[in-house]
């Protein structure tokens, strides 16, 4: 029998289930993973913005991961919204002690919405600790801003710049991959772009008519986090979390969640089939 990767999504959790943890749980399971998740901030929040965030004390943080590792195989890692500096340590901490086989970090700052997740100041923090331990990173052009300290692409050739330079904060030993999204730039380019250092593919897309595409961060790395341990190399397993993500937010529309940006649809395949 294939065995089925465990998959360990650590992020905070969205109550209205379109982005963050429950996101991440259901993306997991539509691609053919066992999810499990430990909590790193609590939000009140909807379809139409984040009204709240609450921290997880570290110490709590590294109990919930030392006491899931102990017990269950871990085949990949999916990083989210963590919330401040003191959560991005205490999950490095015990990432760098327990040494899971791929790790998929999504620098989550800021909500669709355009509410702040994560302070500038603790950007840095995440720049230094996080991103020498992932093996894929899947910034939007805006995270790919703050990271650089520099201004959001505006362009291809401009996205192709900053993947090289995020490409140069990750660590230099092994496969490591900028997932970077190039979707809503002003030239109207809709591209993804997957670098390792040397190569630089391009992952085009339409644009998709439609308001809810809440949480389509969260999905991919989600979707990419899982397809890593069952496809024999990144690329593949990009292509198809992007492709999946497109199918999700095709029949978005078929979900009636709120009165703001609505949720993807995770198991538009289980609707086909039914």
């Amino acid at each position: 029998m294939e065995r089925i990767p465990n998959i360990l999504a650590i992020a905070g959790v969205d109550p209205s289930g379109g982005a963050g943890i429950l996101a991440d749980v259901k993306a997991i399971s539509a691609n053919g993973g066992y999810a499990c998740a430990v909590i790193a901030a609590l939000t009140a929040q909807s379809t139409q913005g984040v009204t709240g965030i609450e921290a997880v004390r570290p110490d709590f943080i590294r109990l919930q991961l030392d006491t899931l590792f102990e017990d269950v195989r871990i085949d990949a890692v999916k990083i989210g919204m963590l919330g401040a500096a003191p959560a991005i340590e205490a999950v490095a901490d015990r990432l760098v002690a327990w040494k899971p086989p791929r790790i998929v970090l999504d620098p989550v700052m800021v909500a669709r919405s355009g509410d702040v997740l994560l302070d500038r100041k603790d950007v840095g923090v995440l720049r230094e600790t996080m991103l020498p331990l992932a093996v894929v990173m899947t910034p939007n052009r805006i995270e790919a801003g703050l990271l650089l300290e520099a201004t959001p692409a505006e362009n291809l050739r401009d996205l192709r710049r900053q993947a090289e330079k995020l490409r140069n904060l990750m660590a230099h030993d092994g496969q490591r991959w900028v997932y970077l999204k190039g979707s809503r730039m002003p030239g109207g380019d809709a591209v993804d772009l997957l670098h390792d250092g040397d190569k630089m593919i391009e992952l085009p897309g339409s644009h998709i008519e439609t308001r809810n595409t809440h949480g389509t961060g969260c999905t991919l790395s989600s979707a990419l986090a899982t397809l890593l341990p069952q496809r024999p190399d990144v690329p593949s397993a990009a292509r198809e979390a992007k492709a999946y993500v497109t199918r999700a937010i095709e029949n978005a529309d078929a979900l009636q969640v709120g009165r703001g940006n609505g949720p993807v649809h995770h198991f538009f395949a289980l609707r086909r089939s039914a």
